[in-house]
């Protein structure tokens, strides 16, 4: 557990990191290259060995807000470090200056891990890992050949035999490297491998909700990040409409009213996403976890996963009707914030963790294990 000054210190830091991530946003964005500097940038702040849970999540936020690419690679940095631990044996010590990616896609089980003397041989391709062509470690999953079952370990991400493919091409989240990679014959030593999969356990399922309540926090954070930036834009450019009467937008009652409903929105999603993150820490920490525990923590992340959703797209939409029509100006990016949301929140369908939600609430019915509950 980090001091009150400790996590002071990480959250100055972010601030300072953020500022310096806001100023060329847009540009960058606009490039669309592969996260190199930015993921220097996040080593050289010292970030990337933050282990205090609280602060982990504070500081995704913070940085997330000024840049959800990065926010998004840093979140996942911390979801795969952490991650390493619910296998129930001593990890493996790192550098604290190593940026970790994954390599577990649950839909795309297309990695298969064949034995040999020493450990195994992995091969395959997986259409989608954020941040791997960009990372220093990898946490991959692959289906073991001889038995079937599913084991997870780690990787140095430039073993040979690793192609990274810099497909990654969509509308947002352009600088987050999410494209595809192959494995071809790369050895995975003995000592790398992590642990099978047991589907039974509440302990290892923790990783599927922990991606969720990562996208959660960035959810918000791009909703915090858009209407930080509409408001520096309102308060100095927006001009006020002429039929309003008053003479600068921030007098404008309509506009007023609308800034204070997204803030109570943003500021709801946050304080939900950070009580989902608290129950996600009690759970990872607790000696022996039940299924009942696990499902309450789901559910409370369930909840801070659909309310975030909806708060992004909405907030990172309305903030042009607030800004007006030359806040659409290609310099000014604002658009990225909504492409980025829209992007991120496609990543599993809401509407199903809107169902497993209403489900445990009316009739106890838990959520299945699964990679994405």
């Amino acid at each position: 557990m980090t001091s009150n000054d400790g996590r002071q210190k990480w959250l100055t830091v972010a601030d300072e990191l953020a500022a310096g991530l806001r100023l060329d946003a847009a540009q960058r964005d606009r490039a669309g290259a592969e996260p190199v500097a930015e993921v220097d940038v996040l080593r050289r702040s010292g970030l990337l060995s933050v282990r205090d849970w609280g602060t982990q999540q504070a500081v995704t936020r913070v940085v997330g807000a000024a840049d959800g690419n990065v926010g998004h690679l840093l979140g996942y940095h911390y979801l795969q470090v952490w991650r390493r631990g619910l296998f129930g044996k001593p990890v493996r010590e790192e550098a604290d200056d190593l940026f970790w990616a994954g390599v577990s896609n649950p839909l795309d089980a297309a990695l298969q891990l064949e034995p040999v003397d020493g450990g195994f041989v992995v091969s395959g391709r997986k259409t989608f890992a954020t941040g791997a062509s960009v990372a220093d470690r990898l946490v991959v999953s692959a289906t073991r050949t001889d038995t079937g079952g599913k084991v997870t370990f780690t990787l140095d991400a430039k073993s040979p035999g690793i192609t990274y493919h810099g497909d990654w091409d969509n509308i947002g989240q352009r600088l987050t490297a999410s494209g595809g990679v192959t494995f071809d014959r790369v050895e995975v030593p003995a000592d790398r491998v992590l642990g099978g999969h047991d589907e039974h356990s509440p302990r290892q399922s923790l990783a599927a909700i922990g991606f969720q309540l990562v996208l959660a926090q960035l959810y918000v954070a791009l909703a915090e990040g858009a209407l930080a930036e509409a408001a520096q834009y309102t308060r100095t450019t927006t001009r006020p409409w002429f039929l309003s009467g008053v003479d600068t937008a921030t007098a404008d009652p309509y506009i007023l009213a609308t800034y204070g409903e997204l803030v109570a929105d943003v500021e709801a999603a946050g304080l939900l996403a950070d009580a989902a993150s608290e129950a996600l820490r009690e759970a990872s920490e607790a000696a022996d976890l039940t299924a009942e525990q696990r499902a309450a923590a789901a559910a409370r992340i369930t909840s801070a996963k659909v309310v975030s959703t909806k708060v992004a797209n909405h907030t990172t939409s309305k903030v042009f009707e607030l800004c007006g029509a030359r806040a659409t100006a290609a310099g000014y990016a604002f658009d990225r914030f909504w492409r980025n949301a829209r992007t991120l929140t496609l990543h599993d369908p809401v509407s199903y963790k809107a169902r497993e939600l209403g489900a445990y609430y009316l009739t106890g019915e838990r959520a299945p294990f699964t990679g994405y509950s």
